[in-house]
């Protein structure tokens, strides 16, 4: 028996859990609350995708005249085929059989429906990836296939990353989604129940908290919680996670509390802590009841009670994420496209850490940045995160972390890579950052030297006027270097590309996409995505729209309020270019159609660009920076060099040097100074390196070498010491 269960519903992620309830589970563990956790999503999904469901899935399609299409047709006359292999290759991308995948690379092996029509367009991207990688994208395919069939023939809501998406998306109203649960469980729905009836059975808790990231949960959420009502009715229920936090807090239908007790908002720490006391000491009820940031029904009406003084805990407190009771080793690793980005998001396990709360920017004009999530700014200590990956480790076996934030401050993640190097720890990690100036080329090589493997941020429209509107803080000159400091580290850079922004013309659309063909061509990106702009309503540009020169549709809100149809005055249709950007960018992502003008990628007449062709690559044209900051740490990341002396003879003259063979992983090179000077920069260059718990700072540094010679910028400067510099020398 436990206090509370922990519910994710159907669907997020097939590679990793989504990790809100690790969060919750951590901090729960200070408290000495009890609680087990579950995904029911990937649960699900391997229920589902076995032989003995779809010997019932086949055989349901059949005898109900489901199977219409010529490509479910197919897929039903090679049933024996999927039936054969589909155990197996569930098993390939769980990782438990690797040596599969040269029979899923072999030819004629896989049964192959629609999906694979695109194998032939797709060849030319995996042709270089290894054989695991390319059986792993075969097995999506097959996957996907069977996903079609499910959709015609079984529950046209499924997909493997949502379900019922669209009864969450913009639902104003309750009354369609409340509608659709009155309808008989769809086969999903059996599955779904059927499985969290047996965790109930075996946790027996008191209460069970659903966490709700997106839309495409939010329907398994009410179906779980409909079904705890009628079978459960003594245990309390809530919702909690990043749905209802920007979607539902203007809710007032009181039906909705005919399937949750409680809905928490924020952080949700707090809000659970003191519900559960509550709760468990029959204190629920009272008239003086202490709540944070949550909405209950009271004499048939919709409360929020937000009246406690405590406050919210400091990211310090609030535990190591905890990741037992999940089924770790069961989850799906899948490649969907040739984007490298997006397989770390769906190919390998990831333990999920996060930084800082909040943005330590919030500014953007189209961010939610009215919301505590991402208003409340607060970094949690290096040593602290460092200590909590290693928990992490010791737990989960996996040394890959990808950092949730919504954007990771510089100065952060160099005292985190700092840390990591000092305790000589071997980890994979990625995040989300700015593309801001702080990003130098020798902060990009510490980050690398860490474990830093790729950085996504947003590049958003790439045009100067409309970053400025964004409140970006950035120009595309400024992001243009970042990324180039980026990859010239081998850190992969995803950039996130939007369309349709207030006032945006379409002269500044085409003008964007020639920015972005260039810094693909340099090499500079090399992942993106567009996405057109959505109204939100806690946005600056939802809250002020006049000042954006567009004019929102409201509708009357009783359950959810996030995005806004609106008109934008330049009357523009931006959906137009989707297809178009879309395109030239899975081309540009492999290296090729450089040279196609841009008016080839659409089907309309566009403006020719007014960009020059050189624009980017001029901007990669800095000078070599000459003043460094006197605060500036001073880092060496190389290895302990093998000396040997000689002597020099000029003019008469005898120079005794010292000549220092440095070995990095791969390559070797030396340099040569005075004996004096190498006597010195020997001991200095141990001393420099990051597992000292003293760090010299480029005053400092100068002033040590003032000591005993002259004029130290001019050694700085110096051939040698530039040679240092490209091969681990930092200033940080």
């Amino acid at each position: 028996m436990k206090d509370i269960l922990l519910i994710t519903p159907p669907f997020t992620q097939l590679n990793t859990p989504y990790p809100a309830t690790a969060y919750i589970k951590g901090f729960l563990n200070t408290k000495n609350i009890s609680a087990f956790q579950m995904d029911l999503g990937i649960e699900v999904i391997l229920t589902l995708f076995t032989k003995k469901s779809f010997t019932d899935i086949f055989e349901y399609a059949f005898t109900n005249n489901y199977i219409t299409s010529e490509n479910c047709q197919r897929i039903y006359a090679l049933k024996e085929d999927y039936l054969k292999t589909i155990d197996n290759v569930i098993n390939f991308l769980q990782g438990k059989n690797p040596t599969f995948a040269r029979q899923l690379c072999t030819e004629n092996f896989l049964p192959e429906a629609s999906r694979f029509d695109q194998l032939d367009d797709m060849e030319w991207a995996f042709g270089n990836m290894g054989m695991q990688d390319k059986a792993k994208h075969l097995a999506t395919l097959y996957l996907e296939d069977l996903s079609d069939f499910i959709i015609e023939c079984i529950d046209p809501n499924f997909g493997f990353s949502r379900y019922a998406e669209r009864l969450g998306q913009s639902a104003n109203s309750f009354d369609e989604l409340y509608h659709s649960l009155q309808n008989e469980h769809t086969y999903i729905d059996q599955i779904t129940l059927q499985i969290l009836d047996q965790h109930l059975q075996k946790v027996t808790p008191k209460w069970v908290c659903i966490s709700v990231p997106f839309p495409g949960n939010l329907y398994s959420a009410f179906r779980c919680a409909q079904y705890i009502k009628k079978h459960y009715p003594n245990m309390a229920i809530s919702m909690g996670g990043g749905f209802p936090n920007t979607e539902l807090r203007s809710l007032s239908d009181p039906r909705v509390f005919e399937f949750f007790d409680y809905i928490t908002l924020d952080d949700g720490e707090l809000p659970i802590e003191l519900l559960y006391d509550a709760i468990t000491n029959n204190k629920i009820h009272t008239p003086n009841l202490e709540l944070k940031r949550t909405f209950l029904l009271q004499k048939g009406k919709v409360v929020y009670l937000n009246n406690t003084l405590k406050s919210d805990y400091k990211q310090a407190n609030v535990g190591t994420p905890d990741y037992s009771d999940l089924l770790l080793d069961s989850y799906i690793s899948v490649i969907e496209i040739a984007n490298p980005m997006h397989s770390l998001w769906s190919d390998g396990r990831w333990n999920k850490l996060t930084m800082a709360h909040g943005c330590y920017w919030g500014k953007c004009t189209f961010c939610d940045i009215s919301l505590d999530y991402i208003k409340i700014y607060e970094p949690v200590a290096a040593k602290l995160l460092v200590d909590r990956m290693e928990e992490l480790i010791a737990q989960t076996n996996e040394n890959g972390f990808h950092f949730v934030d919504e954007a990771a401050p510089p100065a952060l993640m160099k005292a985190v890579a700092l840390e990591i190097i000092k305790r000589k720890l071997v980890v994979t990690w990625w995040t989300n950052i700015r593309f801001e100036k702080n990003f130098t080329k020798d902060l990009c090589l510490l980050l690398k030297a860490s474990g830093c493997i790729a950085v996504s941020g947003g590049l958003e429209v790439a045009s100067d006027r409309l970053l400025k509107l964004i409140d970006k803080g950035v120009t595309v000159e400024q992001v243009a270097q970042v990324t180039r400091n980026f990859t010239e580290a081998n850190i992969m850079v995803h950039s996130y590309l939007m369309y349709g922004y207030p006032t945006q013309t379409i002269q500044e659309t085409v003008d964007s996409l020639e920015m972005v063909r260039q810094l693909f061509e340099l090499g500079i990106l090399q992942s993106g995505f567009w996405h057109q702009f959505a109204l939100t309503a806690h946005s600056p540009v939802g809250l002020k729209p006049s000042e954006y020169h567009i004019t929102p549709h409201y509708n009357t809100i009783t359950f959810a309020n996030n995005d806004i149809d609106f008109t934008d005055h330049t009357g523009i249709d931006h959906s137009k270019f989707s297809y178009g950007l879309k395109k030239s960018l899975f081309n540009y992502m492999h290296g090729i159609a450089f040279d196609l003008p841009l008016q080839d990628w659409f089907d309309f007449n566009i403006p020719a660009t007014t960009i020059d062709s050189f624009f980017i690559e001029n901007c990669l044209k800095t000078p070599i920076e000459f003043n460094i900051k006197p605060t500036a740490k001073i880092v060496w990341l190389g290895n302990t060099p093998i000396t040997s002396e000689k002597t020099k003879s000029k003019k008469g003259k005898s120079f005794h040097l010292m000549q220092m063979n440095f070995h990095d992983r791969t390559e070797a090179f030396q340099i040569t100074l005075n004996k004096p000077q190498g006597n010195w920069l020997l001991p200095i260059l141990t001393q420099l390196k990051p597992n000292n718990e003293k760090q010299f700072s480029f005053t400092q540094l100068k002033a040590d070498y003032e000591t005993y010679f002259e004029n130290f910028e001019l050694f700085w400067f110096s051939k040698p010491i530039l040679k240092l510099r490209e091969n681990g020398l930092l200033v940080l």
